[in-house]
């Protein structure tokens, strides 16, 4: 069966990955793992590695790593790959274990931001790390990209360095550091880096080895899509270029205005400075505008409008006037001097970032850093051109062993106990059919990191994936975990049209609404899961990855299909809230979407006999989210039954635009200016602050006896003390029962230890380690779920409500 032919506007945009010649050392053949030591690199019969990978996780040799799929990328082009995993960063000798790199070092901080991954959105430490043996805390530094370039740098001075990952790519330009509380400068910048690739960089990657090996300098490879570098102002390679300052592009232009969903037609019409002809009369409203757009006034009113004279182009001459090119365009974004005393010019320059994502349009960017003799700029070349179908099956079918490196393994050889990495156990038996997402959800950084432009791999690659899972992973009982990627249901989906998708400049193409440009068509998906299912020894194909269900209430057929065959009785989804104010901030969907979809889950699994639960997923203390509407979301928990265990409360990633909101105040979806003219402009309400951070996740526990002394506190400053009562309809009791203060986490490392136990709880029969559940206690994200039968616990003599 033939590969769909790739249609996109992409595909013809740039080099296949197999259309390079191979480097001579390719005769070395394939390597069982990567090296990691000069006694595995003798083995091998090499004398030298032509490139060394630095990475911040454990070397797992799995595609779902980064470090993983850019190795064994390289090596079949022909390159000898050896990596360094976590490396003691006290000193550069443990740079050196592998010899000098002939060609370059590719440095990251690993599949996670190491800030991230290292503290909790409350800024405390956590003791674990899942991409480490025996799920350690502390394995890498903070800021690892920066520490780890510049143990590189003192290893061997003369060897180039280009940085990578998801951590590289969320700090090209000045960007708001969460953790410092301040803008920092672009990690170009900070790392010395020679090169920085920033997004799925196996394109990049693969043209800059090619032209080092051909012994191209680094400081000459400028023009490559997808990287970032120093350049001087007066440099002559920074001659030809127009360049416009991005005041000039803040402008809506082909971006349509985002539509509030939840207002009215006369309101929309007012937030766009007109009336509703319909509700206000027609004629009035027409007279009235061409009144005001040729300037005329009554002067015999009491209130003469005095207006300015307008300037306009004369379209005569419009015909004549050229736009530069826009590969030799590159826009100049404010300083990072500016943008870190100006909150206004941070705003803007991260909606005009934002704007220039597209690989059919986007521009090159350009931001100073330091001034005078110090001064640099730091380039920005437009995101890379996304793989076609057959180089993402090239990609996927390299020769990954698909388990940790030997190194890891325990006295037993084994990788399931002390030495387990919690990160690969989640995706063991998983597969990644897919990259990219087109939600554009605000909070989020993968659209900033992999595009929007969906990367698919083929039917067949997916299935001979699903077969050598079956065959060659140990361990394997006849369940795959997941088939999916950023989102679980978006693969093939994207815009009708390539003319269209190359030159849109949308930040999401599912909201305010879903394009009418978009294929919702879950078809060729459908098709993958009945074959998959299909295969002799797979049992059970789980779905584990984000749903986007207001997608997928488009396809009946879908929704029916994961259903009744791909939901292990538990369901998760993320409406992240019920309000609008802050789901128009998230660019999330509403609540009615939700609605929706659960009706459809409900109906297919009463129609096949499963009793199935769907589990919400919000976020608290999201930037333009009132302490009003955490209640509301607290009551429609409550009405709904559900309690979570697990909160998530915002967290200020580098450079997404709820980050922008975080820091700035301002609204980076709308057009941003100084002196706001209307309601669309407004400024963002944001939870700073540990208290009310705390009291919005305290709405989200409203169920949980140490939250009520904070709650009825806030709800009778609220003017709401009816919903304090001991009543079905009240949210919180009126009677304080005795408690700890503690607060156990799902993750019980990162727990407030408890010392007292709740009086509300009542005393078990025998006594259980600290951190070990009850038995009958329910294992569930949500306690307001019923449990699993599991016969361990007794039943209860109280009749069911």
């Amino acid at each position: 069966m033939n590969a769909p032919v790739d249609v996109s506007f992409f595909a013809r945009a740039a080099k296949p990955l197999t259309s390079y010649r191979p480097y001579w050392a390719k005769r070395f053949g394939t390597a069982p793992f990567l090296p990691m030591s000069r006694a595995e690199m003798e083995k091998l019969g090499w004398d030298s590695c032509d490139i060394i990978l630095v990475t911040g996780d454990a070397y797992i040799d799995h595609p779902s790593f980064g470090m993983a799929v850019i190795g064994r990328t390289l090596e079949a082009q022909g390159f000898r790959v050896g990596i360094i995993a976590q490396p003691d960063w006290q000193s550069a000798e443990p740079f050196k274990v592998l010899g000098k790199p002939n060609l370059f070092w590719g440095v990251t901080a690993g599949n996670m931001d190491s800030m991230i991954n290292r503290y909790t959105a409350d800024r405390k430490i956590r003791s674990d790390d899942a991409y480490t043996p025996g799920d350690i805390g502390g394995k890498r530094p903070d800021r690892a990209a920066i520490v780890y370039s510049q143990r590189c740098r003192e290893a061997y001075k003369d060897v180039p360095i280009v940085l990578g990952g998801i951590e590289g790519s969320l700090r090209r330009i000045a960007h708001y550091d969460y953790w410092s509380d301040k803008v920092r400068r672009s990690i170009v910048v900070d790392s010395k880096c020679d090169l920085l690739l920033y997004g799925n960089a196996e394109r990049a990657l693969v043209e800059v080895a090619h032209r080092i090996a051909a012994r191209e300098p680094v400081e000459k490879i400028t023009d490559v899509r997808g990287t970032a570098f120093v350049r001087r102002p007066d440099d002559e390679s920074g001659k030809g270029w127009f360049e416009i300052d991005s005041t000039t592009v803040d402008e809506p232009g082909p971006v349509e205005a985002h539509i509030n969903p939840y207002m009215t037609t006369s309101e929309q019409a007012a937030a766009q400075g007109s009336s509703c002809s319909k509700e206000e009369g027609g004629a009035t409203d027409s007279v009235a505008v061409g009144a005001q757009s040729t300037g005329a006034t009554d002067q015999n009113s009491p209130n003469p409008t005095i207006q300015a004279i307008q300037f306009v182009a004369n379209p005569a001459l419009k015909t004549r006037l050229k736009a530069p090119p826009r590969e030799k365009t590159v826009i100049r974004l404010p300083s990072y001097e500016q943008v870190k005393s100006d909150p206004v010019l941070y705003a803007h320059a991260n909606r005009v970032m934002h704007l220039e994502t597209n690989p059919g349009n986007a521009r090159a960017m350009v931001q100073a850093h330091g001034e005078g003799v110090t001064a640099r700029d730091v380039w920005l070349n437009p995101p890379p051109i996304p793989l076609t179908t057959a180089e993402m099956d090239h990609v996927f079918d390299l020769p990954y062993a698909r388990g940790p490196h030997p190194s890891y393994a325990d006295e037993n050889g084994s990788h399931d106990h002390g030495t387990k990495i919690p990160a690969w156990e989640m995706i063991r038996f998983s597969i990644n059919i897919m990259r990219g997402c087109f939600g554009g959800c605000t909070f989020c950084s993968i659209t900033e990191h992999e595009g929007r432009i969906i990367q698919s791999r083929s039917e067949d690659s997916i299935i001979q994936e699903i077969e050598d899972i079956r065959d060659k992973v140990k361990g394997f009982t006849g369940t795959i975990s997941d088939l999916g990627g950023p989102t679980a249901n978006m693969y093939r989906l994207g815009c009708r049209s390539p003319e269209i998708e190359a030159a849109c400049r949308k930040p999401s193409c599912v909201f305010p609404g879903i394009c009418q440009n978009l294929t919702t068509d879950h078809g060729p998906l459908i098709k993958i899961y009945r074959r998959g299912r299909a295969l002799k020894g797979i049992k059970k194909i789980l779905i584990g990855s984000g749903l986007r269900y207001d997608l997928a209430v488009k396809s009946p057929e879908y929704v029916k299909e994961l259903v009744q065959h791909h939901v292990g009785g538990y369901l998760k989804i993320a409406p992240e809230h019920t309000e609008q104010g802050p789901l128009s901030k998230m660019m999330k969907p509403g609540i009615g979407n939700y609605d929706r979809f659960k009706q459809m889950f409900e109906k297919f699994s009463e129609e096949a006999g499963k009793k199935q639960f769907l589990i919400p997923y919000f976020i608290a203390a999201h930037p333009g989210t009132s302490d009003e509407d955490m209640m509301n979301l607290a009551i429609w928990l409550k009405k709904n039954g559900f309690r979570a265990d697990q909160v998530q409360t915002f967290y200020p990633s580098p450079m997404a635009s709820a980050t922008a909101m975080y820091h700035s105040g301002r609204n980076p979806l709308t057009k941003v200016r100084r002196q706001m003219r209307d309601e669309a402009e407004e400024s963002v309400d944001i939870v700073r602050g540990e208290k009310r951070r705390r009291l919005h996740k305290a709405f989200l526990r409203y169920h949980d006896p140490n939250n009520w002394p904070l709650l009825r506190d806030a709800l009778k400053a609220m003017g709401r003390a009816d919903l304090i009562g001991n009543g079905k309809h009240h949210l919180i009791p009126t009677f304080q029962p005795l408690t700890d203060g503690g607060y156990q986490s799902a993750r019980r490392k990162n727990s407030t230890p408890t010392g007292v136990k709740s009086a509300t709880a009542a005393a078990p029969a025998k006594s259980t380690k600290p951190g070990q559940p009850q038995k009958g206690r329910i294992l569930t994200q949500h306690t307001g779920l019923p449990p699993r039968v599991t016969g361990s616990a007794k039943p209860s003599a109280r009749k069911p409500r």
